[in-house]
């Protein structure tokens, strides 16, 4: 039998404060409405009932965040395109100021260029 260890789930309320900090990294709106989008792949530990680590989200607005998770009029690749360019958006933007909590690894967005 094999045994694997338990993911530890990375939980940062900094992290996610700093995403309200900025514009919707996919429309540009600064209307208020900006939280941090976690994404919905199982590559980043979602799971039925569990967040995605708090690493892996990207700032959006109500809107984008709405038309991310209930894309009727997306298909599924179009939601990760805008997910996966939102998401490496979110993470510069946030080591450009200097808002990425430092207790928190920074993914590793190269793969994404």
């Amino acid at each position: 039998m094999t045994s694997f260890e338990k993911h530890q789930y990375v939980r940062s309320k900094p992290l996610l404060e700093a995403c309200r900090e900025l514009p919707c990294m996919h429309c540009g709106i600064e209307d208020g409405s900006v939280v941090a989008a976690h994404s919905n792949q199982g590559i980043h530990h979602k799971a039925k009932g569990i967040k995605a680590d708090d690493s892996a989200v990207a700032s959006l607005c109500y809107a984008c965040h709405s038309k991310l998770d209930q894309g009727s009029k997306l298909s599924k690749q179009e939601r990760m395109t805008m997910w996966f360019n939102a998401h490496v958006k979110t993470v510069r933007e946030l080591v450009r100021r200097g808002l990425w909590p430092l207790d928190i690894q920074v993914p590793d967005i190269r793969v994404f260029n």
